[in-house]
């Protein structure tokens, strides 16, 4: 028992880390400027599209998103939630606006719509996991 209580106290003391919120946040924008590049290759999505529908890719990427973005924001859950939810819209609407200018892809709204509705119910559930582990406001990045 007293090795799972300094567990959860590590574990609230790496999320009240600036420097580990950092790190979460350029992993998120890395990840998502990789997502554009290779979905911007021509035949990389139809190769990749051989294993995986693409609503699953999409779910499982912006989820991944979701986390980090919610890992690397500061405030309550609620708040780490809303923000981690606009950025995953927003990355995943600019993802299908480049793709609308390539003529082997496709702009979809649907995608966009998986992508919104992954960062919803991952932050959610991050939200309700970790609301015991993060301050009701931990300190602005």
């Amino acid at each position: 028992m007293t090795a799972s209580l300094s567990n959860l106290s590590n574990l609230s003391a790496l999320l009240g880390q600036p420097r580990f919120r950092k790190l979460c946040l350029a992993a998120a924008c890395l990840m998502y400027a990789t997502i554009v590049v290779w979905g911007s290759i021509p035949g990389a999505r139809a190769d990749i599209g051989r294993y995986l529908p693409g609503y699953v890719l999409h779910a499982g990427a912006y989820a991944i998103l979701a986390v980090l973005w919610f890992l690397g924001s500061s405030g309550s859950p609620a708040a780490r939630a809303r923000k981690a939810v606009l950025a995953v819209a927003v990355m995943g609407a600019g993802d299908e606006f480049v793709q609308s200018f390539f003529p082997y892809r496709g702009a979809d709204v649907r995608d966009w719509a998986v992508d919104c509705a992954s960062a919803i119910v991952t932050s959610t559930f991050l939200a309700a996991l970790l609301r015991p582990h993060l301050p009701a406001q931990s300190p602005r990045l």
